[in-house]
């Protein structure tokens, strides 16, 4: 069952449109961060990700595929067919084409084709079930391009980002800690210094007091 769609602009990660169920957004708030974190590593990349990819998270599957600059993902449980996931993302990529080609360069604003929901809703109301005779016809089309499609794991392809953030975090941190013991390293020298000195500082004052007051009378 498809549970999460997100379509996005593949170079900046822009969002674009997405569809999932207002009832269970709680639910897939943690996968929806993942979601996220997969368009921003592709954005940040050097090199061109590749065109169709799955990623195994828990339970569920993402599945990707990229078309003239926009990657269509979606999530599903693992024991979805793959060969449905991406047919179900073949569809929106079509229509979405053929809707919004010519816009997708120009936005600016994130969800800009909000809109899109409602083709989305509808189109996965058709892949929910994977024994309808439809459902079952895809499944026995030739399937040997799904079986060449990579398969990796979520923390190999957000793993490294995910260390490089704490790295920079522990960094912030430290330095942080640091600027902190320099001010109180500075503020315990001049209290020690104000102690050292303080008899002297004393001694001195009786002394002036005593010369004045002699000169005063």
């Amino acid at each position: 069952m498809v549970r999460l769609t997100l379509i996005a602009r593949t170079r900046d990660g822009l969002p674009l449109a997405e569809g999932l169920d207002a009832d269970k957004e709680h639910e897939m708030y943690s996968y929806k961060s993942q979601a996220k974190g997969i368009l921003k590593k592709m954005a940040a990349s050097s090199s061109r990700p590749p065109e169709r990819m799955s990623i195994e998270s828990g339970p569920f599957t993402f599945h990707y595929l990229i078309d003239s600059d926009v990657v269509y993902l979606t999530l599903a449980e693992k024991a979805y067919p793959k060969k449905l996931a991406f047919q179900y993302l073949e569809e929106l990529q079509s229509e979405f084409s053929r809707l919004y080609g010519g816009q997708i360069e120009a936005v600016t604003r994130p969800y800009a084709f909000i809109k899109f929901d409602t083709f989305i809703q509808k189109t996965k109301k058709l892949y929910l079930d994977t024994r309808t005779q439809r459902n079952i016809a895809k499944l026995n089309a030739d399937i040997a391009e799904v079986h060449s499609i990579m398969t990796r794991n979520i923390q190999d392809v957000l793993g490294q980002g995910e260390r490089l953030d704490r790295m920079t975090e522990m960094s912030n941190a430290l330095s942080q800690d640091a600027k902190q013991f320099a001010v109180k390293a500075k503020d315990l020298y001049h209290q020690a210094l104000f102690r050292k000195y303080l008899p002297l500082i004393i001694l001195v004052a009786v002394a002036l007091f005593v010369l004045i007051m002699k000169l005063a009378f």
